[in-house]
């Protein structure tokens, strides 16, 4: 005999055995059928009280002279806001790009890591990969910049349905490639069938109504496009074994995986990425390579960026910056002075610069580790994956150490492209990385030509970059643990006199041009409001 408890289900014990089975997209549908999401919070970038020529000029001030470590995102972007109010910005760049981690790779490209090896890109004309960020998300402040800067943008395929899943080790399902749009169709079926079943099974607390199961259930069906007896069978939905076509030519619904063989594979665990704030589906790009960005705010910085200046002491003074580098061409050692300073150097290198800081500054700054990540390109003679495979854009997912497969979303349906052959992580990063250039394209054309026979005969030629050993970042970007955001996050983010660091690291935004521009706003609102505060301060004095 069933007790009163058994007999009811609350919302919130409802949605947490929806979350242990499906995962975040079972749990948003059932929210969803159940009223429970209102209006969704969409992410807006944050109020930025940018400077004005006007806030100076009521002070009777002049712009104060800033001195910008780094001609990265962080850094254009603080020049260009600081520079629409009249300050005078320098830029010290130790490269001979702007961008930083914003980096094209074309035909012509070099390169040397840190251990000496050197490679040039022999990418086509027209041709290329994104060797840093490849992606923006529609909410991210990137967005505006882009409008305000001019900078084109494309469609970024994020999702793909017709890419793949390719597993090795992960049971009856190992060494195939399946449709991602299959997989997340089967899971969501039978998630969909076992909820149905329970759904008015016992409980805690106050119990869901009979209204409120039904249309859970009503939910269920459609979401998981079951029987009238909750059953999953497959569907149109999961592909098809024949095509249906014109004429007579109905299609073939091919019979779904089995469901312990899908939770075995592990492929259902990527699923719940769907509805990510920032893995969105649809996410987008600058048309002709993610450095139209720093390009663009090039343009509007004229003539104030010095190209290999190495920084070699960051110096401070009650009144201003004493900034020491060195000038790559020659060699020679220079100085440059200024009011303030912004220092923009990823603190993998800047804990190795002399420079005035505090000391839990210091120990805050070399206790911070960066992520180890790599990327190649592989340049084809062919799109066979357009042609052969039917894949436009998208990212198929492994799990062999070459973790992910990109292909371009851009020039569709031309005849030569650049997929990204390999953007691993942790420890499959340190060991390609470890790998020389010859011994990183045959690793990642042989794991990748498991899903891709294609690769053997279309493959030209490649490009690869191992972020922790790239000279002026050593890593991709600041990996905080908690214990680093509680301890060491909150000293970063102060000032040190009229030192201030600023970039993806001193952000919750870390590894986006995101986290970049925030960071830098907040820096120059930071400066502005200390020189106006000055400016009042020194006009009572007189």
């Amino acid at each position: 005999m069933e007790s009163k408890q058994d007999k009811s289900m609350t919302r919130r014990d409802f949605l947490d055995q929806v979350g242990k089975v499906g995962g975040a997209v079972a749990v948003w549908g059932a929210m969803e059928s159940l009223g429970l999401l209102g209006n969704p919070l969409m992410a807006s970038a944050k109020d930025f009280d940018a400077p004005k020529k006007s806030d100076l000029a009521m002070a009777n001030k002049t712009g104060k002279t800033v001195i910008i470590l780094g001609a990265g995102i962080a850094g254009m972007a603080a020049a260009y806001e600081l520079g629409k109010a009249g300050y005078d910005c320098k830029i010290l760049e130790a490269r001979n790009r702007t961008g930083g981690r914003n980096w094209t790779v074309r035909g012509g490209t070099t390169q040397t890591e840190i251990n000496g090896i050197k490679q040039t890109a022999k990418f086509d004309k027209g041709q290329y990969m994104n060797a840093g960020p490849a992606r923006i998300p529609q909410n991210h402040v990137t967005m505006d910049y882009c409008r305000e800067l001019g900078v084109k943008l494309e469609v970024f395929a994020n999702s793909n349905e017709f890419s793949y899943y390719y597993q090795e080790n992960a049971g009856s399902l190992s060494n195939q490639k399946i449709r991602k749009g299959t997989v997340k169709a089967d899971t969501r079926g039978y998630v969909a069938e076992l909820l149905a079943k329970v759904a008015d099974k016992a409980a805690l607390d106050a119990p869901l109504s009979k209204d409120d199961i039904d249309r859970l259930k009503d939910y269920l069906i459609r979401e998981g496009d079951l029987s009238a007896d909750f059953t999953y069978n497959g569907s149109s939905r999961r592909g098809y074994k024949e095509l249906p076509g014109g004429g007579l030519q109905p299609g073939t619904i091919d019979k779904p995986y089995n469901f312990s063989d899908l939770l075995q594979s592990g492929m259902v665990n990527s699923i719940s990425g769907d509805y990510s704030f920032t893995q969105q589906p649809m996410m987008f790009q600058p048309v002709g390579g993610m450095d139209q960005i720093p390009k663009a705010l090039e343009e509007r910085l004229p003539g104030i960026i010095t190209f290999g200046a190495e920084v070699q002491e960051i110096r401070q003074s009650a009144n201003g910056v004493r900034i020491v580098y060195k000038t790559k061409s020659n060699g020679k050692t220079k100085e440059i002075t200024g009011d303030y300073c912004i220092c923009t150097i990823p603190l993998s290198v800047l804990k190795n610069i002399p420079a005035d800081f505090t000391a839990p500054m210091k120990n805050a700054i070399k206790s911070i580790n960066y992520a180890t990540t790599g990327k190649i390109g592989f340049q084809f003679k062919n799109r066979f994956w357009e042609q052969d495979d039917r894949i436009l854009g998208g990212i198929t997912t492994t799990n062999m150490d070459i973790s992910q497969i990109w292909y371009p979303s851009h020039d569709y349906l031309t005849q030569k492209g650049v997929l990204i052959g390999y953007y691993n992580f942790g420890k499959s990063a340190v060991d390609y990385g470890n790998l020389s250039l010859s011994q990183r394209q045959a690793r990642a054309l042989s794991q990748g030509g498991k899903i891709h026979p294609q690769y053997a005969k279309e493959f030209e030629n490649s490009f690869s970059v191992a972020w922790h050993k790239i000279k002026y970042n050593e890593g991709g970007w600041a990996e905080y643990s908690a214990s680093d955001r509680k301890n060491y996050y909150p000293i970063l983010n102060e000032p040190q006199g009229r030192i201030h660091l600023a970039g993806e690291h001193l952000s919750y935004l870390t590894g986006w041009m995101a986290g970049s521009f925030e960071s830098a706003r907040i820096v120059v609102s930071r400066i502005h409001k200390d020189v106006l505060k000055e400016s009042k301060v020194n006009s009572k004095v007189g």
